[in-house]
């Protein structure tokens, strides 16, 4: 089968919309993708038809929703390759399901001076929960350096790891510089060192394949948005056996066995960490992205991505006065650039004029702005709805934003 993409470009209606009397070009994937009429149709078809709570009825529409939302768990399972339906827990997002592992390994599993390692590269989502640990629990954080293009090779780890080292959070893919890692090296090197990782998918999850028992992570994140399906949901998956001693976070409804003025008894993963009334619709909501994503997927999208990806780095990088940063991954889908004499922000105010939309900013990761000596760079990022036409707006647009500061 050979993908089409203006077949997939007719399934998100928000393209079809003019800015300031322009087509839009939506470049701002790695923010947040776009969602196709598939899952707005079938969150709508929920709400108005299926709704009622989960986990709490014998009712018929309880029964429905409980079968949708446990479906879209078993969607998952499948989608990541993970063992057990029981190893993916419904989370807020990607910065949720971080903060949930912080906390609930937090002081039972550290303790002081042990030391956890992250990379330069890394969101603040996957800085800040352990920076907070630090201050509870006297842990200490080590980092990692990339080179200019984001690397970081094993050696790289294995120089940082100590007696020490507990656990290694790491990105599968750069937001900024569109790198991936060595994981399966890198994880195998640590569990030979009884040392725990966990995986930030964010992006890696909406342009490679994914499988946690081939990279045997022992935690897995990622956000529903970015996989283009709704926010305010989001995926934890653990080991299971790792996740079933573990302390939950929140305490509530639904994740107990048995409450008494006395004691308290938790229920086994997932339940134990999905306390209260959980984001019923939106899991259904990417439980209908990941069917979509799936069916693009048989069809070639990684081999097109990789195919605009290289078409996107080689005109802008053609064009004078703009530095790419890690101008070497042609195939990342994400591009971030400086103008000389421009600010980012001025250059992604300039370019939404002409209807394109990109992000400029410090992207959430001013470790690695700073080893830049950067505040901020302008980023444009690719989606499976993207294509030549839009990168040919872009670079006019650009054009235009550039001779306008000469």
């Amino acid at each position: 089968m050979i993908y089409d993409i203006q077949n997939v470009r007719d399934d998100f209606p928000i393209l079809s919309r003019d800015l300031y009397g322009k087509p839009l070009v939506y470049l701002d994937s790695a923010a947040s993708a776009q969602k196709p009429k598939q899952v707005i149709e079938q969150i709508k078809e929920f709400e108005e038809n299926e709704y009622a709570n989960v986990h709490r009825g014998i009712h018929f529409l309880s029964n429905a929703s409980t079968d949708a939302f446990e479906l879209s768990r078993r969607k998952i399972q499948k989608f990541l390759n993970a063992d057990k339906q029981e190893e993916i827990i419904f989370t807020l997002g990607a910065t949720d399901s971080i903060n949930l592992v912080a906390n609930s390994l937090g002081e039972n599993f550290f303790k002081k001076d042990d030391e956890i390692i992250l990379t330069v590269m890394e969101h603040h989502s996957n800085i800040v929960p352990w920076h907070f640990l630090r201050e509870k629990a006297g842990v200490k954080i080590k980092w990692v350096d990339c080179d200019e293009q984001g690397n970081i090779s094993l050696e790289d780890i294995k120089k940082t790891v100590t007696d020490k080292t507990k656990f290694i959070s790491i990105t599968q893919m750069s937001n900024v510089l569109g790198s991936e890692l060595p994981l399966k090296e890198i994880i195998s090197f640590s569990h030979e060192k009884n040392i725990m990782v966990l995986i930030d998918g964010c992006q890696g999850i909406a342009h490679m394949k994914t499988d946690v028992k081939d990279l045997d992570c022992d935690f897995y994140v990622f956000s529903g948005h970015k996989l283009y399906g709704p926010t305010g949901i989001g995926v934890l998956y653990g080991k299971h056996e790792i996740l079933n001693n573990m302390p939950p976070w929140r305490g509530g409804g639904s994740m107990i066995r048995e409450v008494k003025k006395e004691s308290i008894t938790f229920a086994d993963s997932p339940s134990r960490f999905e306390a209260g009334t959980p984001n019923i619709t939106q899991a259904i909501g990417l439980g209908a992205a990941i069917d979509y994503f799936n069916s693009k997927i048989k069809t070639g999208l990684f081999d097109y991505e990789n195919e605009i990806a290289k078409y996107f780095h080689n005109e802008i990088q053609g064009i004078d006065k703009v530095k790419v940063y890690g101008q070497e991954n042609l195939s990342s889908p994400m591009i971030s650039f400086t103008v000389d004499g421009a600010h980012p922000h001025d250059i992604a105010a300039i370019v939404d004029r002409e209807g394109v939309a990109i992000r400029a900013g410090h992207h959430c990761t001013q470790p690695l702005m700073n080893f830049f000596n950067l505040n901020s760079t302008a980023r444009a990022s690719i989606g499976m709805y993207t294509d030549k036409n839009d990168i040919d707006i872009f670079i006019k647009a650009l054009d235009k934003a550039i001779t306008f500061f000469d």
